[in-house]
């Protein structure tokens, strides 16, 4: 499936902002099963200078500074993106979770040493005695991995409430499990934050995902939202993927644009200024087949 992105962020300041520095996550990256067949990155005021890079998981990065008086910043990013359909995995089939807990305890082999570090705690998805219990009704002795996180991934989705207005970027984990809603950040870093309890790897992926007008109803253009998901790894298998906001292992209407231990690494739009007074966020996103 081939897709057109367009992302749209714009400030709006209440103040003149002198200089701001910020860095840009929003080029979708190319994988196993997707291909970035093309990308765009415009910036207003335009910036002077521009440093790309690759940051410590991978992820693109576009370094940029604004240095003349502005009190509106846009940024825009278009890509065409090609992904194709995975074959699921046999969740079954997998090694008992046990077993793969067995393979992070010291001392750790070099062939898991990159997963290995999302065995930790981050900010946004720390380990909790609670959540070890609350996993542990989805990994029961001797139970395939993957059918464990699957079943988790279905709990998440069943006991937690999808509320826009319940969270924000910056609500701790505590909170969206005390009142049981959230959105699909929290989701990711709840079900992260799970595994991780159990001494199991875990990633935060964010992206974009392919939406679907209500029948009869036209799509509404810029209606889309980032999203974001989660991926547990499993030895012979790799990282495998999995969306507790809509119950189900992404295929070909996900798109991947960067991962990391939590959604601090792979925020699309931060950085710092100075001057601004109070801002306006807004964001518009666009995801078309084409």
């Amino acid at each position: 499936m081939n897709y057109r992105i367009i992302h749209r962020t714009t400030y709006d300041y209440s103040e003149p902002v002198t200089v701001s520095h910020h860095a840009a996550r929003v080029k979708p990256r190319s994988l196993a099963q997707q291909q970035r067949l093309d990308f765009d990155l415009r910036i207003a005021p335009e910036p002077p200078a521009r440093k790309l890079r690759t940051d410590y998981f991978g992820n693109h990065v576009c370094f940029f500074s604004i240095q003349e008086l502005h009190q509106r910043l846009e940024v825009t990013a278009e890509s065409r993106v090609s992904v194709a359909a995975a074959t699921p995995p046999a969740t079954l089939l997998s090694p008992p979770w046990e077993q793969v807990v067995t393979l992070f305890s010291d001392p750790v082999s070099p062939t898991v040493a990159e997963p290995y570090q999302f065995c930790f705690d981050s900010p946004g998805a720390p380990a909790m005695r609670e959540l070890a219990d609350y996993a542990r009704a989805s990994f029961a002795a001797g139970t395939p991995l993957l059918h464990a996180v699957a079943d988790l991934n279905r709990r998440i989705n069943r006991d937690f409430t999808y509320d826009p207005v319940a969270t924000t970027v910056a609500t701790p984990l505590a909170d969206v499990i005390a009142h049981r809603r959230g959105v699909c950040q929290d989701f990711a870093h709840l079900a992260i934050a799970a595994l991780r309890s159990l001494g199991l790897p875990a990633r935060y992926v964010s992206g974009y995902l392919r939406t679907r007008p209500p029948e009869g109803k036209e799509r509404l253009v810029g209606a889309d939202a980032s999203h974001a998901w989660f991926s547990a790894f499993c030895p012979d298998l790799g990282w495998v993927d999995f969306d507790p906001t809509n119950d189900l292992l992404p295929t070909d209407e996900h798109i991947t644009v960067a991962y990391g231990r939590d959604f601090g690494d792979v925020s699309p739009i931060s950085g710092i200024l100075t001057g601004g007074g109070e801002h306006v966020v807004s964001v518009s996103v666009d995801v078309a087949p084409v």
